[in-house]
């Protein structure tokens, strides 16, 4: 059992993780000139309807995150979309503790929120001995 201090503080993690992604999910979604030369940047195709996908799979797998029945779902696959981008960055040579390691961070956070507000993700992942 955690205490709800804990608690707390994990549905604060996680609901600021699903916050940064529902913003990040939705700027994909109408054409911003922002996006498109982000993705040029990137390495990505600049096209609106590549940016809506994007963000349309972001967004799908925050709503899982943030729904509690589906929490470890949207955590799994919001590590794989983390892990992209932690590959994109690495393939164009980013820098490594700002935007190469930032999926590392955020992964940390998405998961360390889940794990201080849900008892099976501890039991799973039995990080503290008592």
């Amino acid at each position: 059992m955690v205490s709800a201090r804990a608690l707390w503080a994990g549905r604060v993690l996680s609901g600021l993780a699903i916050l940064f992604l529902i913003f990040d999910g939705m700027i994909k979604l109408p054409p911003l000139d922002i996006v498109t030369s982000t993705m040029k940047e990137l390495g990505y195709p600049t096209t609106d309807s590549f940016a809506r996908l994007l963000g349309a799979v972001t967004l799908a797998c925050t709503a899982l995150y943030a729904w509690p029945r589906t929490a470890l779902l949207g955590a799994v696959l919001l590590t794989g979309l983390f892990g992209g981008a932690i590959a994109t960055h690495l393939r164009i040579d980013s820098p490594l503790f700002s935007h190469t390691l930032f999926g590392i961070y955020f992964g940390i956070t998405v998961w360390g929120g889940l794990w201080l507000r849900d008892e099976r993700v501890r039991r799973v992942m039995p990080f503290l001995t008592r």
